[in-house]
């Protein structure tokens, strides 16, 4: 959310204190852990690395640009026809963001298909949660399913399939009520490799006991569907590729729970060897929570985020506008999680 004022002053409190790189990031898209039958397909998590003078400038230009009264703006604002002359400059490579900014994309279907097939090879790890580790082999399988699933089955029976398996997740619905589904995929007999995967998941039931197990013994553990949490690690990785730290200040989220940030930091202090099979390469300096109405960087965040969640959804559902997607594109991140290939050949980076 952007707010009107003008002076894009920030709390002293609330400015970097050490020679972290310092990222403020914002959201779109959240809904927890309901990645299947909610108000968006797409959750975009978006990170820019702009001085507080700057972004105010932004959003002062921004404001300046739209002419609009209201003392409060969202993405939205930014996505209306009559100002897509204004989007087009903040996107733009003359633009106030452009080489400073990266926004993190993820298909909600995609991402509940890869923690299904994770389920199938045992890999709902904390390293899996945490958006640190995937099986190739899984990897393979959740494209192929993903890709091909709703074909073999039908649009109902496989959204019906998804939403069993969402559910099962967060602990709303029994491991027994999960696998009559895929007992009755399995019997409508779909062919090839989509066959042979739902057979696999049929066997997999151990795995979806002891993972219920977990949630339902320790229910403040890392979501399993909430793609913020993976979201952010790649947001460390990325901007601290040269290897030195990253500070984040973060818009307020209810998923950002002290705990939370706190495994974060953990992960990211420790030396590599230190989880040796799945050890993250950044580091993070700190993680704080912050109004956003306080900080007009991470109401720049607000705004990328916004749009890229409207300009890639629109995208995935063959309906993109090719102009917005251009200039989109140099902003995504190449690790995205994403299995529509057709989308993604216009979205992702052209080395990706």
């Amino acid at each position: 959310m952007v707010t009107g004022d003008r002076n894009g002053s920030v709390p002293e409190e609330f400015l970097s204190t050490d020679l972290a790189l310092e990222i403020a990031c914002d959201e779109s898209g959240s809904e927890g852990e309901k990645l299947i039958g909610g108000n968006t397909d797409v959750f975009a998590h978006a990170g820019v690395r702009l001085s507080v003078e700057s972004a105010a400038e932004c959003i002062r230009e921004t404001r300046d640009r739209i002419r609009s009264p209201a003392m409060e703006y969202k993405a939205n604002h930014l996505l209306r026809e009559k100002n897509r002359p204004v989007l087009k400059w903040l996107l733009g490579p003359l633009g106030p963001i452009h080489g400073n900014a990266y926004v993190h994309l993820t298909d909600k279907t995609f991402f509940a298909v890869g923690k299904m097939v994770d389920l199938l090879v045992g890999e709902v790890t904390y390293a899996a949660r945490m958006g640190l580790y995937r099986d190739e082999q899984a990897e393979a399988m959740a494209v192929v399913l993903y890709r091909e699933g709703r074909r073999a089955f039908g649009s109902e029976r496989w959204k019906a399939f998804l939403e069993t398996f969402n559910d099962l997740m967060r602990a709303r619905t029994s491991v027994d009520s999960f696998f009559r589904m895929v007992d009755v995929l399995s019997l409508a007999g779909a062919p090839g490799r989509v066959g042979e995967i739902m057979e696999l998941l049929g066997r997999a039931r151990p795995h979806a006991d002891s993972f219920r197990a977990r949630l339902l013994d320790n229910p403040k553990m890392i979501p399993a569907l909430d793609p913020l949490i993976p979201a952010i690690v790649q947001t460390i990785l990325h901007w601290s590729g040269d290897g030195g730290p990253v500070s984040i200040v973060h818009d307020e989220h209810n998923a950002l729970t002290e705990e939370r940030i706190e495994q974060l930091k953990e992960m990211f202090g420790k030396p590599r060897h230190a989880v040796p099979r799945h050890s993250p390469s950044g580091r993070l300096a700190s993680l704080r929570l912050v109004d956003s109405r306080l900080d007009p960087r991470v109401q720049v965040a607000d705004f990328l985020a916004g749009v890229a969640r409207k300009i890639a959804s629109d995208e995935l559902n063959e309906r993109g506008d090719g102009e917005l997607v251009a200039l989109l594109r140099p902003y995504v991140d190449a690790s995205s999680i994403w299995g529509d290939e057709r989308s993604w050949s216009l979205l992702g980076p052209p080395s990706a």
